[in-house]
């Protein structure tokens, strides 16, 4: 048994393996490391970059919008990346850029009626490179389906994609700083279907605001608030922005745009695939709940610091099972006293008793049995043995058998004396 041969090693009976200060630091590595996982867990699809090669503003290929957000922040006008819905409700002017027709852009609707909004149409259908990862090329022009369909079943445009002499584009009613160049192809806004009978009545009216010379319409407010619709995305996307005086137009028409008490200019990604996600797991580390969570790694530390810090000298442990016979007379004891069987020693102990005073009184030997307890009976003094050994026999509990043991003991030296 593993108890019998339980010895206690000290200091000196065996080397420590590690030292204090290696356990130490492997504790805290993994600790650390144990912590960043968690939080890189909670944040990670928070912290993509978006170099997926869409049409987006973190995506740097082509038709990407990063480097309008780079040059708005160069600029100071404090642009942002809005990754949930409950960020679109500011003065700031938000620029949309769905890259289908059937994404739901309605939350960018809701509650923005007065607050300026800009939705960028999707035009280049485009196919990722495989070459460099995060770019992407050119597959053709999308079906007009895709950006009529944005802004359905409330409002359907109807659309035209033709090649385009590159010439300049004509403004109305905006600064002169606005001056684009007409991309190559083109995409323009033709009209409103007026059969469509789920359309908007506030959304019957739409105003050119940048047209080609053929009269389509490149940029339009769309009934009579802050709704902007962009018909061709290259006047703003990473291809319009290599040119200096289309990169200049650009800010001057976001400026327009905004409003007077904006602080910068919002920039939508939630709708691109790259919202905040929710996870139990970020409670832990944003208000309301972090103020928790740090009372929480407090108490840790401490703890920690509790259980490497030793009050006292190392105490061994002893031995489960002792040597000597007198070791093995208790260990013995405290079996019989867990097991509840003391009060049935009063016999035995009473045979022991008449043993021994059968050789200390000369008993004879042809004696045997009931003819011994006579035979100490007949011995002078107070009681008598056969009462005493039936007394011990009859004990019910650890008190009266400590009676009647005492009682043999003491009859047994009045007798010897």
């Amino acid at each position: 048994m593993v108890g019998m041969s339980d010895i206690a090693l000290t200091k000196g009976d065996q080397p420590a393996l590690f030292r204090g200060f290696t356990v130490g630091l492997m504790l805290a590595i993994g600790i650390v490391a144990f912590a960043a996982m968690l939080v890189l867990g909670a944040y990670a699809p928070d912290l993509r970059s978006g170099r997926n090669g869409g049409s987006h503003a973190l995506s740097t290929a082509v038709t990407g919008y990063a480097g309008l957000v780079r040059l708005a922040e160069a600029t100071g006008r404090h642009p942002r990346i809005v990754r949930h819905p409950h960020q679109y409700d500011s003065e700031d002017l938000l620029v949309v850029t769905p890259e289908r027709g059937s994404i739901d852009i309605s939350a960018a609707l809701r509650g923005r009626e007065g607050k300026p909004t800009l939705f960028v149409l999707p035009k280049w259908l485009m196919v990722p490179d495989r070459e460099h990862q995060g770019w992407s090329r050119y597959a053709g022009l999308m079906p007009l389906s895709e950006p009529v369909g944005v802004l359905a079943p409330g409002v359907r445009f109807t659309m035209r994609q033709y090649k385009s002499g590159g010439g300049r584009l004509v403004t109305h009613d905006l600064p002169a700083a606005v001056r684009f160049w007409a991309p190559r192809p083109i995409q323009v806004i033709t009209g409103i279907d007026r059969n469509n009978n789920q359309q908007a009545d506030s959304w019957r009216d739409l105003t050119p605001l940048i047209t080609d010379r053929n009269g389509g319409i490149v940029l339009a407010r769309l009934g009579g608030g802050p709704l902007y619709v962009l018909a061709d995305p290259d006047l703003l996307n990473n291809r319009g922005m290599k040119e200096e005086d289309q990169a200049a137009s650009a800010l001057a028409l976001l400026d327009w745009m905004n409003s007077t008490g904006a602080e910068g200019i919002a920039f939508d990604v939630a709708m691109n695939g790259f919202g905040h996600s929710q996870s139990p797991l970020k409670l832990l580390f944003e208000p309301p709940f972090l103020a928790a969570t740090l009372a929480i790694l407090a108490a840790l530390l401490l703890a920690g610091i509790h259980a490497f810090g030793r009050f006292g000298p190392l105490r061994p442990r002893e031995r489960a099972v002792a040597f000597g016979k007198a070791a093995l007379v208790d260990n013995s004891a405290a079996l019989i006293r867990k097991a509840g069987r003391e009060a049935r020693l009063g016999g035995r102990y009473a045979a022991v008793i008449r043993e021994r005073a059968a050789r200390i009184f000369g008993v004879p030997a042809r004696l045997k049995g009931d003819a011994v307890d006579a035979y100490l009976d007949n011995l002078t003094g107070r009681q008598r043995f056969t009462d005493l050994a039936r007394a011990a026999e009859e004990a019910q509990d650890r008190r009266e058998l400590m009676e009647t043991a005492r009682a043999l003991h003491a009859w047994q030296w009045e007798k010897r004396t």
